[in-house]
């Protein structure tokens, strides 16, 4: 392939709305432009990346067994309706009424619409287990993209689904794609750690998350230093904190005037204590249902928690009027006393009932309570009270007795045993070998495409621009003539040629009148693996350079062995990617 003849707009300027190092380089290397917010069209030596990303993931899911289909963008609400995700997905899920009145949704996944074509073939046990996949574009309407491809409205997605007669069977599929996933990433040169996930709107009993650390990741990975255990942090347990000593006569509560003080921050403030003594509440709606959540002041709930906390239901903040009718109080001033009489349910983190005294909302406006004793002035269990792990683990928690630390991270696939949550809904049933019609359990699995040339950018870059896995570089080859006149011409064109026989992809920057720099530069920029250059110095000793584009020096190799040297070096670096497991 020639440079003339390819679409490669490089800049040199970085984009002024770029925030990280992965959106400034593939929009300074000419792979991709943004036309709106959150979407992006890909030009060719991107599209080149993504469709050797696409190769490699459908290469690995058709050996595991799994069967490629291709299901619609658009999908009628009334699937979504049955299965309550609708609301779940809130105004993420982009929707649009047709000419006929029928409102419909833009994918942002396929659970509901693989269930109903299960239900409709799927009638026996000797049907299953099956899994089918897809690989397409998806929609999701995000209130702020950013980070690029990392949060876009539009992204590529690879998403595949099992049906299964029993729990057995799904446990093995289960491994045999996390097995998979550990040799997609792998062959694209990724390092990767696996964690144990939340399963979120997706629903579901189990869930495992491949992570790419880097700083710019917005998954917070907590893991113990000796590896023995790591999660997300919407999933990470720790330990209970120990109980603090109960006073030997506490004092009675005390109300406290606290005029327009309402957060933590500003009661803090006025009332000259630290966070940690502080009791947060807050009230959610859960359906019908009003639900309490009490935290310690310093910490933050966990939304994922919470959810499993009330049976996997969407729960989100109640509104001011909800809030004012249970607490008699503005927004701002709640407390825990008093409330389990009239919710549906309290959940109390433990770090809260481990707390001898503190301080929280008076229910009243403007007022705070001093003296809290938990247990003494509300509940610790009851009817509709229990203590349970509602918050997101911080810095100084440990997990069975060991600290846990922190480390951000790029998801970029995932993992999940959904058992019948879409399947009892939808009806997507069989008969056993008894012919009792029983629902399947599903399996579910996906992998964003984009975000896996998101994550080699970032974990692998230098100040000139990205630095490539061979597997998914656009080429894997650049011939790089330096200088002018027929010996380097025709040297590079027969190296070229010959590369290209062998079936080696090579690109020939062919382009006349550029300085040999600015050759050098839109290559680095391009991240390709190899860099050849013909050079009339080299050519004068008979020599070409190859030099790789994660080293600084180059080596000199006779012009008559170029190409099978490059060939070897072009294996070589392909071979490094299919051994060893960089699971950490």
């Amino acid at each position: 392939m020639r440079y003339t003849k390819t679409f490669i707009p490089t800049v040199k300027e970085v984009p002024a709305d770029a925030e990280i190092i992965s959106h400034q380089l593939m929009i300074r290397a000419g792979l991709m432009r943004k036309l709106a917010s959150g979407t992006y069209t890909y030009l060719p030596a991107g599209w080149r990346i993504l469709l050797k990303i696409i190769d490699i993931v459908r290469d690995e899911m058709n050996k595991s067994g799994a069967q490629e289909i291709l299901m619609p963008a658009v999908q009628p609400i009334d699937l979504w309706q049955k299965t309550g995700r609708d609301v779940d997905y809130g105004e993420t899920l982009g929707t649009f009424r047709d000419r006929h009145g029928r409102i419909n949704v833009l994918a942002p996944t396929a659970e509901e619409v693989v269930t109903s074509l299960a239900a409709g073939e799927i009638s026996s046990y000797k049907q299953l287990p099956m899994n089918i996949y897809q690989i397409s574009f998806k929609f999701r309407d995000e209130f702020r993209p950013r980070f690029g491809v990392l949060r876009s409205r539009e992204f590529i997605m690879k998403d595949s689904y099992s049906f299964h007669a029993d729990p057995e069977s799904l446990d093995e599929t289960y491994k045999v794609m996390y097995e998979t996933y550990c040799k997609i990433f792998r062959r694209c040169g990724l390092e990767y750690v696996i964690v144990e996930a939340e399963s979120g709107e997706m629903g579901g009993t189990g869930s495992h998350q491949f992570t790419v650390p880097c700083e710019s990741g917005e998954d917070i990975i907590v893991f113990t230093q000796d590896g023995s255990y790591a999660a997300n942090i919407e999933k990470a347990s720790v330990d209970p904190l120990p109980k603090q000593n109960p006073l030997s006569n506490p004092p009675a509560m005390q109300e406290v005037h606290t005029p327009d003080v309402g957060s933590i921050e500003a009661v803090c403030e006025f009332l000259k204590c630290r966070p940690q003594e502080m009791i947060k509440t807050l009230i959610y709606s859960a359906d019908t249902e009003t639900i309490v959540a009490v935290v310690r002041g310093d910490h933050d709930i966990n939304p994922e928690k919470l959810a499993a906390s009330v049976g996997g239901r969407h729960i989100e903040l109640a509104d001011e009027d909800t809030i004012e009718k249970i607490t008699a109080a503005a927004v701002g001033f709640a407390g825990p006393m008093g409330l389990a009489q009239k919710v549906n349910l309290v959940l109390i983190d433990p770090a809260v009932a481990a707390m001898a005294v503190g301080i929280t909302g008076a229910n009243k406006t403007d007022y705070h309570i001093k003296n809290v004793v938990p247990g003494r002035d509300f509940a610790l269990e009851g009817e509709n009270t229990k203590v349970v792990d509602i918050r997101n683990a911080v810095q100084g928690d440990t997990f069975n007795s060991k600290p846990l630390l922190f480390r951000r991270g790029i998801e970029v696939g995932q993992v999940f045993k959904l058992g019948k949550k879409y399947s009892a809904k939808l009806d997507a049933k069989f008969l056993d070998a008894e012919g009792k019609e029983k629902p399947c359990l599903m399996g579910c699995y996906g992998i964003g495409i984009n975000r896996i040339l998101a994550s080699a950018i970032e974990i692998s870059h230098d100040d000139k621009g990205p630095i490539l896995p061979i597997t998914i570089a656009p080429w894997e080859v650049i011939i790089t003539p330096a200088g002018a006149g027929e010996e380097i011409t025709g040297a590079a064109e027969n190296i070229h040629a010959e590369l290209a026989e062998k079936g080696i992809e090579v690109l020939l920057d062919d382009r006349p009148d550029i300085r040999a720099g600015v050759k050098f530069n839109d290559a680095d920029l391009l991240g390709i693996p190899v860099r050849v250059t013909v050079g009339q110095k080299s050519l004068a000793a008979g020599n070409v350079e190859i030099k790789l584009r994660n080293e600084s020096e180059s080596k000199k190799v006779p012009l008559t062995q170029a190409a099978d040297e490059i060939i070897a070096t072009v294996n070589s670096l392909k071979a490094k990617l299919n051994v060893g497991n960089p699971r950490a």
